[in-house]
């Protein structure tokens, strides 16, 4: 997996990438993936068009919540970790356009629900790109302000 853009594995079930290519989808089935999540808009650089229709013709379920890269809103990440958690066992492959969306609502994810060690979270995308001001906030919300939805 590790040919798809910025690939990340957090662990068994949960991974996460850039935008995946049409024939990478079909590994992604090969690899026993069973819902992908998407997370970027229709118009972000590399979206496919009908990758709805690839993902469910190859057997997986696909979800898209697209989040506004500029104006990301704490009720985006809400929902993305009541969907995360209610995969229970299902390997999940979670994408938008570069994998930035992304590793910022993982590590939320990692921080509160995983609760992950800060030193054993793979930041490694934040060396490539650094959050604004508003990707800042949703990444240090406070807990009891997350948890009154989930």
């Amino acid at each position: 997996m590790e040919e798809l853009l910025n690939y990340i594995k957090v662990n068994e079930l949960i991974h996460t990438s850039g935008q995946p290519r049409q024939e990478q989808f079909e590994k992604l089935k090969e690899e026993e993936f069973e819902v992908i999540i998407n997370i970027a808009l229709c118009d972000s650089s590399d979206a496919l068009e009908n990758e709805d229709k690839i993902v469910s013709d190859l057997g997986m379920t696909y979800i898209h919540l697209p989040v506004d890269f500029e104006e990301p809103k704490l009720s985006d990440l809400k929902l993305f970790i009541n969907i995360l958690q209610s995969l229970g066992a299902n390997k999940v492959l979670v994408h938008c356009a570069k994998n930035y969306r992304v590793s910022a609502f993982i590590y939320v994810y990692h921080k509160y629900i995983l609760q992950t060690p800060f030193d054993n979270i793979d930041l490694s995308m934040f060396e490539e790109w650094s959050p604004n001001k508003t990707w800042q906030s949703l990444m240090k919300v406070d807990y009891e302000e997350l948890k009154k939805a989930l």
